[in-house]
């Protein structure tokens, strides 16, 4: 059996990060090994949440499965508190990252233009760092454009144009040049208005190929639908999807729960019930 670890935080409250990826690469037929960098009580987008930093506690993760002698076909990591977590990741991969092992990462940094809470320069040098080092990543385009250093306004202002995909293209190709090896940028959550209709797409860039995948967009967000996108991809790439499947499978999943949760107008903050669909990874 394939085997990920999934470094990033434990929500009891959110349908995000660990308790979003865990059962969706579990689904997908590879073995989920998570290791926390902190556990809340609920995901920070709600108002109160209890939150206990795991900093000092990765590295013995590292090193009790050294011990051990495990290997890994895929290392997804998402968020990280601060820029300690960096080097304690960074070390992860000097230990696990082999030549044939897939490293997802997920720059948690900010969306819809707004940095989130914990941003520091620290943090963004080193998530650039890490994204050096990724075969895939999969940051918003919020995220995107801290990392390549654009503006993200500017981007934004062309949402209505039909080079638009071109111009984030250029972005990550710019992201692109800077990695470490062959390298995929992923894209997420770019909204287009064509004819008073609304979608939602992904857009993936490898080198000078590119693949855009859009479906309707309902007009709402929802905690923990990044986390879930990059669960399925981490996890189909493991088992040698290529790129354009895997988020294919990604959107097949995705776009029901969502419709449900927006029909049902869920709380953004409690994410959407994607468990009665984690049938559809099989």
């Amino acid at each position: 059996m394939k085997r990920v670890a999934l470094i990033n935080d434990l929500s009891g409250l959110g349908r995000c990060s660990l308790t979003a990826a865990i059962p969706v690469i579990s689904a997908m037929g590879v073995e989920a090994c998570p290791l926390p960098t902190a556990v809340l009580s609920a995901q920070t987008g709600f108002e109160s949440y209890f939150f206990d930093d795991y900093t000092d506690k990765m590295g013995l993760f590292t090193d009790e499965w050294a011990k051990m002698g495990v290997c890994f076909d895929g290392i997804q990591s998402g968020f990280l508190a601060n820029p300690a977590q960096i080097e304690k990741v960074m070390s992860f991969l000097d230990v696990f990252q082999k030549s044939g092992t897939l490293y997802l990462a997920d720059p948690v940094l900010g969306d819809s233009g707004v940095k989130m809470k914990a941003f520091s320069g620290g943090l963004l040098d080193g998530v650039r760092e890490l994204v050096r080092r990724s075969s895939v990543c999969t940051p918003n385009l919020t995220e995107l454009c801290l990392l390549a250093g654009d503006n993200y306004d500017t981007i934004v202002s062309f949402a209505d144009g039909d080079d638009y995909n071109k111009r984030i293209c250029e972005v990550a190709r710019r992201l692109i040049s800077s990695a470490y090896g062959n390298q995929t940028v992923i894209v997420t959550g770019i909204i287009h208005r064509k004819d008073s209709a609304a979608y939602v797409g992904n857009l993936a860039v490898s080198g000078s190929e590119s693949f855009y995948l859009e479906t309707p967009y309902t007009g709402k967000s929802f905690s923990g639908t990044g986390d879930l996108f990059a669960a399925v991809i981490c996890g189909a790439m493991v088992k040698g999807l290529s790129v354009d499947c895997a988020m294919k499978k990604a959107a097949e999943f995705l776009q029901p729960a969502i419709e449900e949760a927006s029909a049902e107008n869920i709380d953004r903050n409690y994410g959407i019930c994607f468990e009665k669909y984690l049938r559809l990874l099989m």
